[in-house]
């Protein structure tokens, strides 16, 4: 299955490169007065347009997107520009695993001073600061930040008579009752594998945190009782029929307009594909943090993502994509992101023009929670291609879920073990 998919990317790259190379995003050798910026967000080509003309009278720059919404092609052309002539001046990115190994590769261009800069004027924060930093130095800038939790039909809440739990008993007993009345709890988050780690870190991050951060770091095994009963229950939540079809390739959001599904565990990112469809927060659906599993935790898991955006080492103009990062990372700059697009900001300056996302923001802040590193940022990259297989398999295979385990805690072995040995 790896090795098919690998063929199909290899032939989706050849044709972007192909496609990219006839943009001339290439060879430029400075004093460049229009950038590329490469994305995975094909669906917010919209608000980096926003960007691109408050850019033009901020910088001088003119920016273009270039969107992809093929993960794994967008993910090939990126890596192949290291070894070619077509290079993005900007493009987005993962913090994690994947941001250390192209860091690794000597490709990125390096953002402490940005970082310093950005600091003192009170644009970034030291703890975000920790998810770009590699080997003491910083890379990258914030693209966007992002907290996951429930988004639910208000509507069908209201029908209902139901209310956002605030206990994972509670939550259960809401699924149940969602059931009973012929409704679908849960959307299982997105048509393709690329999300579907989702359930898995939510459970076991609200059960056992510290568990889930052994994981990520080499220390504790896949196959572990913890995380073995972890997949238990998600089999057990499949099983009683709370999820959509894993085959239903529908968007998330579609299903949640439609009401076919009463909730979905997203990032606060998703909150742009639901006012895309003009549904509205507070009125049309509401958003709640997900309970933890393990009611005794001193703290609330609440799962946390910031995306980079970054520039090459050897971009065609690396002072103009230094240029547009630092403008980038302005309150002026961060308020109209994050207000066009719906969502939260990594800037503390920018005030969130929606009330009720201003409450999320406000209520993410709070010390009564554990930020946990979203999985995807969270696993050494070949650990985290096996296991979205893996739980993708799961999801059509429930019983499977100890072969899957089994799969992933090999891949695990063999990434630790590589880099114990320095290679």
């Amino acid at each position: 299955m790896l090795s098919s998919k690998r063929l199909r990317v290899t032939a989706f790259t050849m044709g972007a490169l192909l496609l990219a190379a006839g943009c001339g995003s290439g060879d430029g050798g400075g004093d460049k007065s229009e950038l590329k910026l490469y994305n995975d967000k094909g669906a917010w080509k919209p608000y980096f347009e926003q960007m691109a003309a408050l850019g033009k009278q901020k910088t001088g720059l003119d920016m273009t997107p270039v969107g992809y919404t093929d993960e794994p092609t967008y993910t090939a052309f990126i890596k192949s520009s290291f070894r070619t002539n077509v290079k993005p001046d900007l493009f987005t990115w993962t913090t994690g695993g994947r941001l250390n190994e192209i860091v690794e590769q000597n490709q990125v261009a390096e953002t402490t001073k940005i970082w310093q800069d950005g600091i003192k004027s009170g644009d970034l924060t030291e703890d975000l600061k920790t998810y770009y930093t590699v080997d003491g130095k910083q890379y990258c800038v914030p693209l966007n930040t992002a907290y996951w939790g429930m988004f639910y039909n208000k509507k069908l809440f209201a029908e209902h008579d139901l209310k956002p739990p605030e206990t994972w008993a509670e939550l259960e007993k809401l699924a149940q009752t969602l059931k009973s009345k012929g409704q679908v709890p849960f959307h299982h988050t997105t048509p393709t594998s690329l999300f579907s780690f989702a359930w898995f870190e939510q459970l076991l991050a609200g059960t056992d945190p510290g568990l889930y951060d052994r994981l990520s770091k080499g220390q504790a095994s896949y196959t572990d009782p913890g995380v073995v009963k972890v997949m238990e229950r998600w089999k057990s939540m499949v099983d009683a029929g709370y999820f959509t079809e894993p085959g239903d390739k529908s968007d998330p959001a579609d299903h949640f307009k439609s009401g076919k599904a009463a909730m979905v565990m997203n990032g606060t990112w998703f909150n742009t594909s639901m006012t895309q469809r003009n549904l509205k927060l507070g009125e049309d659906y509401g958003f709640f943090f997900v309970p933890n599993v393990n009611a005794s935790l001193p703290k609330r898991s609440l799962i946390f993502e910031s995306g980079p955006l970054c520039s090459l080492r050897k971009a065609p103009d690396p002072e103009a994509s230094e240029k547009y990062l630092k403008w980038w990372i302005t309150a002026e700059a961060q308020e109209k992101w994050s207000n066009a697009r719906g969502d939260v900001s990594g800037n503390p300056k920018v005030k969130v023009a929606e009330p009720e996302l201003d409450k999320v923001t406000k209520e993410a802040a709070s010390k009564e929670n554990r930020l946990v590193l979203r999985y995807f940022e969270a696993a050494p990259p070949p650990v985290l291609t096996e296991a979205l297989s893996g739980f993708d398999k799961f999801l059509n295979e429930p019983g499977s879920y100890m072969d899957v385990l089994k799969n992933i805690q090999k891949v695990n072995e063999d990434y630790w073990k590589s880099q114990e040995g320095g290679s």
